[in-house]
């Protein structure tokens, strides 16, 4: 009994599926300092400096169930610092004195100052505590943005 040989097409397919899965890329981890208004996609190795639960407003008695938690925490690295809006289980990741990994996070303006934040399509990682110091005098979330709306002419 004869075994079928593969075509040369289906021996290369297979090769290439073997190595994982397809259209993972490496990270490309950036600095605190080159976050700018309406991006995303970062992925930042950053330290909690302080970590402030905010309670909901304007919840009505029938969304207490599934009320989230919200925290604001102060995070940065050694370019600078950042406010960080943590919600539900990434508040109890994000506590003062940890190093954290963000993936895809992205930035939220809030009241014209720029917040991180990582939805669901992204990722809060507890890691092993970070060498640098933070650099606290370059806050990014107390640096005031206006949107200007631009015609063209």
């Amino acid at each position: 009994m004869a075994t079928p040989t593969k075509t040369g097409k289906e021996q290369q397919e297979e090769s290439s599926n073997a190595g994982g899965k397809p259209g993972l890329r490496k990270p490309v981890f950036t600095k605190v300092d080159l976050l700018k208004p309406g991006t995303g996609g970062h992925t930042l190795t950053v330290k909690v400096l302080n970590s402030i639960a905010v309670l909901p407003k304007g919840r009505s008695v029938s969304h207490h169930l599934r009320q989230s938690r919200i925290a604001e925490c102060l995070i940065g690295d050694d370019t600078g610092s950042i406010i960080f809006t943590a919600r539900n289980e990434q508040v109890d990741l994000v506590k003062p004195g940890t190093t954290v990994i963000l993936r895809n996070a992205k930035i939220d303006m809030f009241k014209g100052s720029m917040r991180l934040a990582v939805d669901k399509w992204g990722r809060v990682e507890v890691t092993e505590p970070a060498e640098f110091v933070v650099k606290e005098d370059n806050n990014l979330s107390l640096v005031e943005y206006e949107l200007v709306n631009v015609t063209g002419e």
